[in-house]
């Protein structure tokens, strides 16, 4: 069964191919059997090569395809090939269901849209890039379906086209990744300079030989590669793009911020782990850039109107706490809160895509209210993603993933008080704006009618994400609560085992206990702000202090104003002044020269046969005369 491994990224290619070359000729029914259909094809694969792989796991829990040899240069020959471990099993089987779930979604919430065979060729495409990427057994194949994630991204983000808007978000992402992207390409030739391959396994054990612990080069490695990581998961300083990234459809931002391409950078760094352990100075800016991102997004979250640009800002906030757990060595909590994060962030995404569609596409939640009488089940699928969200205690799976994190963070040698206490004010801020959002949103009195309800193939996703919300997190179960560390255990033969120094089960329940209180608390504030009393948010944002720090949060902090002064200004200054630059000017010489040279020549094209004669008989004296001086 492992034998057909090739086909989990090949049946969404293929399906990218068949509405590329033939999508104008097909019903829009045709087509989302090809664009759907092909994704759930590859999911059933997923999961029948994931059933193989836990029954019987190959040696060394590793296998790996090899298709062709993709070139030969200088003795060296890169190959297309594939390698499942239980890190890659686990990233393909969320890639293909959650994928697949949005593609169902989409087949009804994209109907009425213009370039319906467009938009899943270009979903296709991406989770097949995506796929490749989590699969890929050396570095060259896995920028590949690096940079085919964001060729995709771009064409994703600006689907809706006429809108310059859209395309000038599509741009941004695209420029701002391709920052980070130049940063990790220098680094896979720094690699490949050091160790004369690209194939990642025998990268990390020459690594690990080689290289010292802090050595230059594993410093500079490490630090390249956590750049492309930065901009694909948009981290501080990178992170302009992806609010921006809303303006594509809101199936697109389910599929880019939940299991796809920004978490690309969490699976960077974990599958590099050994180079960021060679690094130890690096491993730490990984904590503390994912401690400052996510509670800078955080604030941002909270102060927003767009429901889906709440969602975008919570979604850097989240891959914070991902990059957090990297930073202090907990692998598989990063990985596990990956998972959780793709249920519950494709189901608030989705529901949120509902709730745009009934109230005429309007996304600001202060026009919207009262939708839980309208809209019953998208109101409590999306309770239920803002429960896993804020980490409520217990029966979320949010909870189990976000615990894990804040545990390793305080218990681990490379972790710190700081790291922890950004780790819980950030819980604190990610379940007072979650619940902002619900109550805003479908509390209160109706503001507007209900123009669209969902039918079978919008809701069917939500219950099936709200049931993973849910059960998602058992799979890991803390040592208080019945000690069953399946997830980790399975990655055991990728990342080891625990990394905690302080191993007494008091403190990590007295921990638990504390964070849940902070969960708790942030949903009550949320209550009595924005339900029971919600004349105190008016009080406090009458005070002009508190309204100019919204203001601020609400633009990012000012990173796009700074970037626009300190980047953008300038260079289109240069670009001005730099218009008829030296090179510009050889070239219009040439072009001139072409022309002077046309315009002599032209003049010779009189129609008058004599002198045509007479030119004839010239050259051929001119021609016998150059003969008889050279002899």
């Amino acid at each position: 069964m492992l034998n057909l491994l090739y086909l989990i990224p090949a049946l969404p290619l293929a399906g990218f191919l068949v509405l590329a070359v033939r999508g104008s000729h097909f019903s829009k029914t045709a087509l989302a059997f090809i664009g759907a259909g092909s994704v759930g094809l590859s999911a059933a694969v997923a999961i029948l090569v994931g059933a193989s792989f836990f029954i019987a796991p190959p040696p060394d829990h590793a296998f790996t395809q090899t298709l062709w040899i993709w070139m030969q240069f200088d003795g060296y020959s890169p190959s297309v090939s594939f390698s499942l471990d239980p890190l890659s099993l686990i990233m393909v089987l969320v890639i293909t269901i959650v994928g697949f779930l949005i593609h169902l979604y989409s087949t009804e919430f994209m109907l009425d849209e213009e370039g319906y065979s467009r938009f899943f060729a270009y979903m296709n495409l991406f989770v097949s890039s995506m796929l490749i990427l989590v699969l890929a057994d050396n570095l060259l194949l896995l920028y590949l379906g690096w940079e085919g994630v964001g060729l995709c991204s771009y064409l994703l983000i600006g689907f809706w086209y006429k809108d310059p808007a859209n395309g000038g978000a599509a741009r941004k992402a695209f420029i701002v990744t391709r920052i980070g992207d130049t940063a990790m390409a220098l680094g896979i030739f720094l690699l490949f300079t050091h160790f004369g391959t690209l194939h990642i396994q025998d990268l990390m054990l020459s690594a690990a030989k080689q290289w010292p612990v802090g050595s230059g080069p594993a410093v500079l490695a490490a630090a390249l590669l956590l750049g492309g990581a930065l901009g694909k998961s948009a981290q501080l300083p990178l992170q302009t793009w992806l609010p921006d990234a809303m303006a594509g459809p809101t199936p697109v931002s389910a599929l880019i911020h939940a299991a796809t391409m920004v978490t690309a950078g969490v699976y960077l760094i974990a599958r590099t782990h050994v180079l960021f352990e060679l690094a130890p100075v690096v491993q730490t800016a990984v904590a503390v850039l994912g401690a400052a991102t996510l509670l800078l997004a955080g604030c941002s979250a909270l102060v927003q109107r767009d429901i889906k640009r709440v969602l975008a800002y919570s979604t850097i906030s989240q891959i914070g706490y991902m990059f957090l757990a990297l930073g202090v060595g907990a692998w598989s909590a990063a990985i596990f809160h990956f998972m959780t994060h793709a249920f519950f962030k494709a189901l608030l995404f989705l529901a949120a895509g509902v709730v745009i569609l009934a109230q005429n596409h309007e996304h600001d939640m202060f026009k919207m209210g009262g939708l839980r009488y309208h809209l019953p089940v998208t109101f409590l699928t999306f309770l239920i993603g803002a429960a896993s969200l804020s980490a409520l205690p217990l029966v979320t799976a949010g909870f189990y993933s976000k615990d894990l994190i804040l545990w390793y963070v305080w218990s681990s040698p490379a972790g710190d008080m700081g790291l922890w206490l950004a780790g819980i004010i950030g819980a604190f801020i990610t379940a007072l704006y979650a619940f902002r959002m619900v109550i805003i949103t479908f509390m209160g009195r109706t503001k507007m009618e209900v123009s669209h309800r969902p039918r079978l193939r919008m809701i069917v996703p939500l219950v099936i994400l709200a049931v993973l919300s849910i059960i998602g997190g058992f799979v890991e179960m803390p040592r208080t609560l019945g000690n069953m560390p399946l997830f980790s255990n399975f990655l055991y033969p990728v990342f080891g085992g625990p990394i905690a120094a302080d191993s007494t089960i008091n403190g990590e329940g007295t921990l638990q206990i504390g964070a849940s209180l902070v969960s708790l608390a942030g949903i009550f504030m949320a209550t009595l702000f924005y339900l029971i009393r919600p004349a105190y948010v008016k009080t406090v944002t009458s005070i002009t202090l508190f309204e100019n720090i919204r203001k601020y949060w609400l633009a990012g902090w000012g990173f796009d104003a700074l970037y626009d002064r300190i980047l953008v200004r300038p260079f289109l200054w240069f670009a001005r002044i730099n218009a008829n630059d030296i090179i510009d000017s050889g070239y219009t010489g040439i072009a001139y020269l072409n022309k002077m040279m046309h315009s002599t020549f032209s003049k010779t094209q009189t129609g008058n046969l004599r002198w045509y004669a007479m030119g004839i008989a010239i050259g051929a004296v001119v021609f016998l005369g150059m003969v008889v001086i050279i002899k």
